[in-house]
C-alpha cells in the first residue's frame, strides 16, 4: 500500500493551484478599486485576474521556457487541472442558476418578449457562426492543417462563454487534430469578455454624450433583504446540517447523476461520447428542472415539510463557479499554441464584436422599443461574454432592474436551448470532412433566415396583410 505524506506535492497541488487562482482575482479586484481606467472599464473581475495570470505565465515561459501551470508545485499537469475546472465550473454553475425558485408569473406580453429574446440569443449565435466560419474556410486555403470548421468556435466563445468554447476547442483538438483548439476556444472567449466590457463603456459614453441615457462610474452597493438569506418556509440557517452545505449537495448531487446519464448514453453510442460530454451543462441543467419538480411536488404533498432550496444561496454557488471557470478557462489559455493563428483570432474578434454589436442593437430598436438601452446591454454583454457581464452592464443603466430586460435575461433559457441545440449537433458534424463543413454554414445560413422570420413574425405577417 502506497501512502503518501503530508508534505508531498500531490496533497497539496491543487490547492496551491486554487490558492493562485483565487488571489488572482483579489489582486485584479484591488487594481479595479485603485485605477480609474480599470473600474470604468467594466472588466470583469475575473476576467481581469485570468489577464494578469495569462501575462505572468506567458513571461515566464518566454524566459524559462517552461510552462509555469506544468511546474512540479501543481502537479506537473496544472494547464490539463485549469481545463478541468474549466469545464466542471459550467455544468456546476448552470445547474445552481437552474436550481434558484421562480415564483414570478407573466402576462402574454412578457411571455412574448422572453420567447424573443431566447430567439434573439440563437440568432446571434447562427450570424456568429456564420461570419466565423466564412473567415476560417477563407484562411484554410492559405494556412497548412487549418481547421475550416474553426470558425464555429466564434458562437461558443463569444455567445456561451469559456467553458463551451473549452468543450469543442477540445473535440476540435483530440478528434480532428487541430493543434491548439483548446486554447484557440479560450482566446475568443477571452476577446469575448473585452468586447463585452471595454466596447459596452465605449457605446455607454458615446449614448451619454449625446444625453440618451445617464450612468454613473461609482459601484452599486445592494442592500441584502435577510428574507433572501432565510424565508420562515426554508430550512434553519444553522440546523443539524448547514444550509449552504445543503444547497452544495443537491447542486453536485445532480451533477454526478448527469455524469451516470452521460456515461450510461456513452456506453450505448460510442460515437457520442464525446459529444456528450460535451454537453455536460445542458444535461446538468435538465437533470435540474426535474428534481428541482419533484421537490415542489413532494412539498406541495406535504411529504417535504420545509423548502430547501434558497435562491440566494444558489446564485452565490452559481457565481462563485462562474467566477472560478472565466479565470481559469484564461489562464490555461497557451499562447505558443496559437501564435500562428493570431491575426484570425484577431479577425475573429473584431468582426464577431461588430455584428453582435449591430445585430442585436437592431433587434432590441425592433422588437424592445420600451426599454431598448437596457434590453440592448443586457444581450449585448451576454452574447459577447456571459449573463453575468450582461448584468454588469444592465446595472450602469438601470441599476434596479426597473425595466424587464433582468427577468428577459432569465428566463429566455428555454427557448434558447430548444432552438439552439440543433446547432450544438452541427458544431460536432462541422469538421468532420470538408463537405460537411460547406454543408454546416448552409444549413447555419438557412437556419438564420428561419429564426428571424420567426423573431420579426408580426412585423412580416402585418406588412402582407397591409399589402393584400
Amino acid at each position: 500500500m502506497v501512502s503518501s505524506n503530508f508534505w508531498d506535492t500531490e496533497v497539496w497541488s491543487l490547492l496551491i493551484l486554487l490558492g493562485i487562482l483565487l488571489f488572482s482575482m483579489l489582486v485584479a479586484n484591488l487594481l479595479k478599486k485603485t485605477i480609474t481606467i480599470l473600474r470604468t472599464s467594466l472588466i470583469p473581475t475575473s476576467v481581469l485576474g485570468g489577464i494578469i495570470l495569462l501575462a505572468f505565465t506567458t513571461v515566464y515561459r518566454l524566459i524559462t521556457g517552461n510552462i509555469f501551470f506544468n511546474l512540479p508545485i501543481f502537479g506537473a499537469s496544472g494547464i490539463t487541472t485549469l481545463e478541468i475546472l474549466t469545464y466542471h465550473a459550467l455544468g456546476i454553475g448552470f445547474i445552481a442558476v437552474t436550481m434558484r425558485p421562480t415564483t414570478m408569473k407573466f402576462n402574454k406580453e412578457r411571455n412574448i418578449e422572453i420567447f424573443n429574446t431566447g430567439v434573439t440569443t440563437v440568432s446571434t449565435y447562427l450570424i456568429q457562426a456564420i461570419f466565423g466560419l466564412a473567415i476560417t474556410i477563407l484562411f484554410s486555403f492559405v494556412i497548412t492543417d487549418f481547421l475550416p470548421a474553426s470558425g464555429l468556435l466564434l458562437p461558443f466563445g463569444y455567445g456561451q462563454g469559456t467553458g463551451q468554447a473549452l468543450n469543442y476547442g477540445n473535440i476540435y483538438e483530440v478528434d480532428y487534430n487541430f493543434v491548439g483548439g483548446r486554447s484557440f476556444g479560450l482566446t475568443i472567449a477571452a476577446l469575448g469578455f473585452l468586447s463585452a466590457s471595454i466596447g459596452g463603456v465605449i457605446y455607454l459614453n458615446i449614448l451619454k454624450k449625446k444625453g440618451k441615457i445617464n450612468f454613473t462610474d461609482e459601484e452599486i452597493t445592494e442592500a441584502i433583504n435577510s428574507e433572501e438569506i432565510q424565508n420562515e418556509d426554508e430550512v434553519p440557517m444553522n440546523g443539524s446540517i448547514d444550509k449552504m452545505t445543503i444547497q452544495v449537495a443537491i447542486v453536485i448531487g445532480v451533477y454526478i447523476i448527469s455524469y451516470f446519464i452521460m456515461m450510461g448514453l456513452g456506453s450505448l453510442v460510442e460515437s457520442l461520447k464525446s459529444i456528450l460530454f460535451g454537453f455536460n451543462f445542458l444535461i446538468g441543467v435538465l437533470i435540474a428542472t426535474l428534481v428541482k419538480a419533484v421537490l415542489k411536488y413532494l412539498k406541495k404533498v406535504k411529504i417535504v415539510k420545509k423548502e430547501y432550496i434558497n435562491g440566494f444561496l444558489m446564485n452565490r454557488i452559481g457565481n462563485f463557479s462562474f467566477d472560478l471557470m472565466i479565470v481559469a478557462g484564461i489562464a490555461a489559455i497557451q499562447l505558443d499554441l496559437i501564435k500562428q493563428y493570431w491575426y484570425v483570432l484577431l479577425i475573429l474578434g473584431i468582426v464577431g464584436t461588430f455584428i453582435t454589436f449591430f445585430y442585436v442593437r437592431y433587434v432590441c430598436n425592433k422588437l424592445f422599443k420600451c426599454y431598448v438601452y437596457e434590453q440592448f446591454f443586457v444581450m449585448y454583454g451576454m452574447l459577447t461574454g456571459t449573463a453575468s457581464t450582461g448584468m454588469i452592464l444592465l446595472r450602469e443603466i438601470d441599476p434596479d432592474f426597473t425595466t424587464p430586460a433582468s427577468d428577459n435575461l432569465v428566463y429566455q433559457n428555454l427557448p434558447a436551448i430548444i432552438f439552439g441545440f440543433p446547432m450544438m449537433l452541427l458544431a460536432a458534424f462541422a469538421p468532420q470532412s470538408t463537405k460537411s463543413t460547406y454543408l454546416t454554414l448552409l444549413i447555419v445560413f438557412l437556419a438564420f433566415i428561419v429564426m428571424n422570420i420567426i423573431l420579426f413574425r408580426k412585423q412580416i405577417f402585418k406588412r402582407k396583410q397591409k399589402n393584400n
